[in-house]
């Protein structure tokens, strides 16, 4: 398969602006995208056996019939919160790196090897940076470094992209535009804002990739389930391996 479509989305642990906690909503705006990797970011899992919704991670991933994996960046009534990837590709390896800024809250870097072509494998990077301009920068150099984004040991094409907290172009936006191929939204969105989904004030949601992929169209996806399902709207695009 040549061609594939990825997300990333910013569920707000599930919970809408109506301030209710509806797993299933998340399920039908990514159903809607048509994504066949997905990028969660604000995922809250607790093992429940009386309510699969709460382990939220497991659920949304079974409802659409994904492989998924789990990013644990602390604890959170219980069970586990963070970033989750989802695809519907074998998922091959996984490991999440700890990008935490003292005294901050816990972040890290979900990274998952996804087995689009069978030869070599692309590794799919999702990031949930910190707010503030200290810790971002930390965040930013801790990214491009040997130990995360710029492993020699990586074989395939590499796609980065989540929340990244920063609306003007700070170290952590120059250092990864510097390493890796950046999508303009302006150039697809006619704008150049993502959040809060039903007026968009800032940018805060990225995409980057290697040269070896080829970006073909990018939306902002908007229905009305998905202006009350988060305070984000996902960003899908479409990609094609060259």
């Amino acid at each position: 398969m040549n061609s594939f479509r990825v997300a990333t989305y910013n569920v707000h642990k599930c919970r809408g602006l109506d301030r209710r906690v509806r797993p299933h909503r998340i399920v039908a705006v990514l159903r809607e995208t048509g994504a066949d990797i997905i990028a969660l970011q604000e995922v809250v899992n607790v093992e429940d056996s009386q309510q699969r919704e709460r382990d939220q991670a497991r659920f949304i991933a079974e409802e659409l019939g994904m492989h998924y994996s789990v990013g644990e960046n602390r604890r959170l009534h219980g069970g586990s919160y963070g970033n989750v990837l989802l695809s519907r590709f074998p998922i091959r390896h996984v490991r999440n790196y700890d990008i935490t800024w003292r005294g901050r809250e816990p972040r890290g870097c979900l990274r998952a090897d996804v087995e689009i072509d069978s030869a070599v494998p692309l590794h799919v990077f999702n990031i949930h940076l910190g707010t503030a301009f200290v810790e971002r920068r930390y965040q930013g150099r801790q990214l491009v470094s040997p130990d995360i984004l710029c492993d020699e040991t990586l074989s395939g094409a590499r796609l980065v992209l989540g929340d990244f907290n920063e609306w003007t172009r700070g170290l952590a936006s120059r250092l990864l535009t510097s390493e890796f191929e950046s999508v303009d939204i302006r150039q697809h969105l006619r704008r150049a804002r993502t959040y809060p989904g039903p007026l968009p004030l800032l940018h805060l949601d990225h995409i980057y990739f290697d040269s070896s992929l080829q970006l073909e169209r990018l939306t902002l996806h908007k229905s009305l389930t998905a202006l009350v399902a988060s305070d984000h709207l996902p960003m899908v695009a479409d990609f094609r391996l060259r």
